[in-house]
């Protein structure tokens, strides 16, 4: 543990935590992250925008009925500020926003609270925050939900979301008129005159750098001058993410901008916008996530900070769920459940005897019909890989009801469990052997590709040279 505690400064108009590796500047009492102090340099994030784009939840809300999956673009502002935690070890604050009939068609109508954390001697800050939907409210439907933080354009430029995945970026500039030119949809621009020459011609574009749910744990920017620096968005728990472990996100693009998206209905419309009628009560809490900072010495190598980052990833997976936040509503691992068993498939044209399920995906998420976890998007999920013979283990649960969802590689289908599971603090539920048997009207003459829910097997080809991204010529995932 660092010798210096953590202190909380709070002002007229902003709250300042410090706890010596980091200072963390917010609004008072809107909540947006205005500054954030690190190895010297004075604000990572964006000096040249309002403070109110810099670091702050949003979400895109509209009213009942309305088609689609447009709606009021809304930063979240808080209107009250609390101390939640305050002592050498921990700070945990809380921004409020309240709803009141007096703003029916104005905001959405939830109760929104944001929290932020910081710890003692660590490089780098927690954020989360639990949105709830009175019963007698209107209703909404809620399109998207996310944090973001916009990093300074002048000293972030290398973006990674993966090994094979990762590199120098456009500047914010390149997308604008006379340096770029508007492409079929408005996130497409063609770089005809960037800053930097040898980007000519490439299309920048931040759908490009979407990723799985389930692989979406790490990404962010590295300062590659001296002193380099990482700003790094750890998600190390899926559970209140929706649309399942297969579900795309946005993750990081030019601005330099990095996201956690919790609820989108990026590449799934409007099945995946999440529709709250009047009298229907709802809350969830999204997060925490972990915005992580590193740095490199001098003399050491920049792109180090991603291994480093991969690393940390790792830790704030095994630790999760955490124990630190206070909020009741985000409950602590003995507050959970668990269930282990293990997935069979009885497939007779390919087999007289039960095959062990390797390496499928097997989750619980609210009761449904099969495969309905993809479009489930109000609640919370859990999903793991079963081992070459089958079993599994989902740990961390949260109290609810659910069914046991799967689909396994190489057979097409979804699984579903007939009997809901109903988890309780403390509870350990052993469901045996289950039995998937994938739908068949006779043996298999041919096919094309492996159905498991990816185009791994299905050669794709370098796109017109005219509209590239260099990432992705000749990149490894193109000759599978």
């Amino acid at each position: 543990m660092s010798p210096i505690g953590v202190q909380l400064h709070i002002q007229d108009t902003h709250v300042m935590i410090d706890n010596g590796v980091l200072q963390l500047t917010l609004s008072n009492p809107d909540g947006i992250v205005t500054g954030i102090r690190y190895n010297d340099i004075d604000n990572l994030l964006e000096v040249l925008n309002e403070e109110s784009n810099r670091g702050y939840w949003d979400l895109v809300w509209s009213s009942p009925g309305t088609a689609g999956t447009a709606g009021l673009f809304d930063v979240i502002k808080g209107t009250s500020f609390k101390v939640i935690v305050e002592n050498e070890d921990q700070v945990e604050v809380s921004f409020t926003r309240t709803w009141d009939s007096s703003q029916e068609g104005r905001l959405v109508p939830l109760n929104i609270d944001k929290r932020f954390i910081v710890l003692r001697g660590c490089s780098g800050f927690y954020s989360y925050a639990i949105y709830e939907h009175l019963k007698d409210w209107p209703g909404f439907n809620l399109a998207e939900t996310r944090i973001a933080f916009k990093l300074r354009k002048d000293k972030f430029h290398y973006m990674a979301m993966a090994d094979s995945r990762q590199r120098f970026m456009p500047l914010p500039d390149d997308r604008l008129p006379g340096r770029g030119q508007a492409l079929a949809y408005p996130e497409a621009v063609l770089l005809v005159d960037p800053v930097e020459p040898e980007l000519k011609g490439e299309v920048d574009d931040k759908y490009q750098y979407s990723c799985d749910n389930r692989y979406s744990q790490v990404h962010g920017w590295i300062r590659t001058d001296q002193p380099a620096v990482g700003f790094w968005m750890i998600t190390p728990g899926n559970e209140f993410r929706s649309g399942g472990p297969v579900k795309q996100n946005l993750t990081s693009h030019v601005g330099p901008t990095t996201l956690a998206v919790f609820l989108s209905a990026h590449y799934s419309g409007e099945d995946l916008v999440p529709k709250f009628s009047a009298g229907e009560a709802w809350k969830k809490v999204f997060g925490p996530v972990f915005i992580y900072l590193n740095y490199a010495m001098e003399g050491d190598d920049p792109f180090s900070l991603w291994e480093d980052a991969k690393e940390q990833m790792i830790t704030e997976v095994q630790s999760w769920p955490y124990t630190f936040p206070a909020s009741e509503d985000f409950p602590k691992s003995d507050q959970r459940g668990s269930v282990s068993g293990r997935l069979l498939v009885h497939d007779r044209y390919v087999s007289d005897d039960n095959i062990p399920a390797n390496g499928a995906y097997i989750g619980l998420a609210p009761p449904g019909n099969a495969g309905s976890w993809q479009r489930e998007c109000k609640d919370y999920q859990f999903w793991t890989q079963t081992d070459v013979n089958g079993y599994f283990l989902i740990n961390d649960i949260r109290t609810a009801d659910y069914n046991l969802y799967a689909w396994v590689p190489g057979f097409i289908g979804d699984y579903r469990s007939d009997v809901a599971i109903t988890i309780t603090p403390g509870s350990y539920i052993e469901v045996g052997d289950l039995i998937y048997e994938p739908p068949r009207n006779g043996p298999t003459l041919w096919e094309i590709g492996i159905p498991d829910r990816s185009a791994a097997e299905f050669y794709v080809p370098d796109p017109n040279p005219k509209y590239i991204n260099k990432l992705y010529v000749n990149h490894p995932d193109s000759s599978m």
